[in-house]
């Protein structure tokens, strides 16, 4: 039932710019609002913006996360994860994206899954050293599905793979294909609503589908005051045969510029299949103005 309820929320939600965009006759009429015309970064949270890098220029965003994670992953305490996303604007409205991690390693062991027992209790057997070092290369690209660029409402398909690169201490490395539907609606001339709606999963067999993983988000950016301003959202991922794993991320920015955003954030998974409290920084810039 919560899946249920999760997709037709969704759904209406995805279908609102759909009818707003059919109204939309004039693309310059918003050009210059400071939602449009602002530098919007695919970070801190998981919700990727519908903004397109235009054409002739490069945008860098990157941060550092501190992170609990997922109690089924293995990946064992607190991890530390860098990374950075550089954006080209191509003709046709398409933007290039290379997004590239730096999990830091950790002398900690793992602990495995079997057990031994001595003198009436169990102890984990600890296993190799935690996977670190670079992450595999993930590829991707932006494509306008509206008919109006900069529009109030904007639909964007994304699509991404995972090559099979990065550190060998990454176990069982795949190709991954993902692809993601951005939808956002513009309120006002400064705030913002953003959702996602996507799936990924390793390796391009049919019977690799039934252990994607899905992700939805929803998150609202805006101003509060000057040049800060807020970002917050709401994000659940799930596989065809699991829980739902919600969270939410939140966190303030400041723009000194235009093209130049500095933001702090911190997030928190709500099960034990979320990840739990995330503290981070990070900061965007786009070149030339």
């Amino acid at each position: 039932m919560p899946k249920t309820s999760l997709w037709l929320i969704g759904g209406l939600f995805l279908a609102t710019p759909a009818n707003l965009l059919a109204q939309t006759t004039d693309p310059t009429l918003n050009a210059d609002a400071p939602f449009v015309r602002n530098i919007r970064p695919d970070r801190p949270g998981r919700t990727i913006t519908t903004n397109m890098v235009p054409l002739g220029q490069v945008q860098i965003d990157a941060g550092t996360n501190r992170f609990e994670p997922a109690t089924t992953t293995g990946f064992g305490p607190n991890r530390t994860l860098s990374g950075a996303t550089l954006r080209i604007g191509l003709p046709s409205h398409i933007e290039l994206r290379l997004t590239q991690g730096y999990l830091h390693p950790t002398d900690k062991l793992a602990a495995a899954s079997t057990m031994i027992t001595g003198n009436d209790f169990e102890v984990p057997v600890p296993s190799a050293s935690l996977p670190g070092g670079f992450m595999p290369l993930t590829v991707g690209a932006k494509f306008l599905a509206s008919t109006v660029p900069n529009a109030r409402s904007q639909v964007v398909l994304l699509g991404e793979l995972t090559l099979r690169n990065g550190n060998t201490s990454f176990p069982n490395k795949v190709l991954e294909p993902g692809a993601r539907l951005l939808v956002s609606q513009q309120l006002g001339q400064r705030y913002g609503l953003e959702a996602n709606l996507g799936f990924r999963q390793r390796g391009f067999r049919a019977a690799d589908t039934k252990l994607g993983t899905y992700l939805g988000t929803l998150a609202l950016n805006g101003p509060l005051g000057g040049n800060f301003g807020f970002f917050a959202e709401t994000y659940t991922t799930w596989q065809r045969e699991s829980k739902l794993a919600p969270g939410a991320t939140a966190g303030v920015y400041w723009r000194p510029l235009p093209n130049l955003r500095f933001d702090l954030n911190a997030g928190q998974g709500f099960t034990r299949e979320a990840e739990g409290l995330s503290v981070g920084a990070g900061f965007s810039v786009r070149l030339p103005k």
